[in-house]
């Protein structure tokens, strides 16, 4: 019977000795291959008594684990050590500039509505926004749109599918967001709200998803002037012409 004690020095010092991962390996192929030798004292334990077994049986098991434990630290050790000196013999000049790398453009809607929430927050409106997914009151009868309204119906509105409180819809215009904000902010209110809106609507001139922006005002002493004054002077700047002149029929 091999001496185990001998066996496991021998191994343990030829994985320590290893200078490469190619030298490793062989040494794991020498005790763990299909050839290897403990391996081949594995196979023994078939032949041997239920007794011999219970006492060599564990031996060999714990030779076998702690060469495999050997091999895989001093792999991670020659692995560690050949990253480093990797490192050490290559630099990286900081100071070169770099290739130029494309950086995208802002989407032309996103730039349009980014445009008109700063023209109107000149003027002292806030943006406030709302769920796209809205209930039907929110969308419609809040705003005084009869349950016999055509703009109810389904070939001009998304209805989600499911069990609902109330129906749900993808909502139809930016509208709902004016009631949300009514009924959560006192007067003076000053807001736009601009936004994703869908609708069932699809050919050459329409799409299903488009974006709309509409403002609210509610304070004491509101006229139509102010309204035909807050449209000029944004038409003005978003056109860059002081020419434009505005008339209400």
């Amino acid at each position: 019977m091999t001496d185990l004690d001998q066996l496991k020095a021998d191994l343990l010092a030829a994985i320590d000795a290893a200078t490469g991962v190619d030298a490793l390996e062989a040494v794991r192929v020498q005790a763990l291959g299909k050839q290897g030798n403990v391996t081949g004292l594995l196979k023994t334990l078939g032949g041997m008594s239920p007794e011999e077994r219970q006492e060599t049986g564990p031996r060999i098991h714990g030779l076998r684990e702690a060469v495999t434990e050997a091999i895989a630290a001093r792999k991670a050790a020659l692995e560690g050590a050949a990253l480093e000196a990797k490192l050490a013999s290559e630099t990286l000049d900081m100071t070169l500039p770099v290739d130029g790398v494309p950086t995208g453009t802002v989407h032309p809607i996103s730039q349009v509505m980014d445009e008109l929430a700063e023209i109107f927050a000149d003027m002292g409106f806030a943006v406030a926004t709302g769920p796209e997914i809205e209930d039907d009151w929110h969308n419609f009868t809040a705003l005084n749109i009869p349950e016999t309204h055509p703009a109810r119906a389904m070939h001009d509105t998304f209805y989600l599918a499911g069990e609902h409180e109330r129906p749900m819809v993808l909502r139809t215009h930016t509208s709902p967001v004016q009631i949300r904000t009514m009924t959560s902010t006192p007067p003076p209110i000053r807001i736009i709200a601009p936004g994703r809106v869908y609708r069932s609507d699809s050919d050459a001139t329409h799409t299903p998803m488009f974006h709309q922006i509409e403002g609210l005002v509610i304070d004491k002493g509101i006229t139509l002037g102010h309204l035909k004054w807050t449209l000029e002077t944004f038409l003005k700047a978003y056109f860059e012409r002081d020419d434009i002149v505005l008339r209400l029929r």
